[in-house]
């Protein structure tokens, strides 16, 4: 039996071009009743992940079983609006949100455990050339 792997990421690929196109980036204009336009514009970030794996079967005659998956997530934030008039254009940018102090924390816990490695790894150096 061939490795499915490949399948199973054509799949998830296929899906995420039908969720994510030009139109998810630049939205559909609307247009309000004095004639201005209204574009909406957006971020979108996707990942991506895969993997597998063969095992050995019960008798040496077996095909090797496979397991694996996939995954994928796709996140679409509004950033911009573009505003068309017949006086001009402009962006209007979205704000982001102001973060909570929880959003914060969790932000800088990676900073501080590398910090913190970086203060042992230091201290264990010059205790080892003292």
């Amino acid at each position: 039996m061939a490795n499915p792997l490949g399948q199973m990421m054509d799949s998830s690929m296929e899906n995420i071009r039908k969720l994510v196109d030009a139109n998810t980036v630049v939205g559909d204009p609307i247009t309000t009743p004095d004639g201005t336009t209204v574009v909406p514009i957006s971020r979108v970030k996707v990942g991506f992940a895969g993997g597998g794996s063969e095992f050995n079967g019960k008798n040496a005659t077996d095909s090797k079983p496979y397991g694996g998956g996939t995954g994928a997530s796709v996140s679409v934030t509004p950033v911009a609006f573009l505003i068309l008039k017949e006086s001009g254009c402009r962006v209007l940018p979205i704000p982001e949100p102001a973060s909570s102090t929880v959003d914060r924390i969790v932000e800088l816990v990676p900073d501080l455990a590398d910090k913190v490695w970086q203060f042992i790894q230091e201290k264990k150096a010059n205790s080892d050339g003292i």
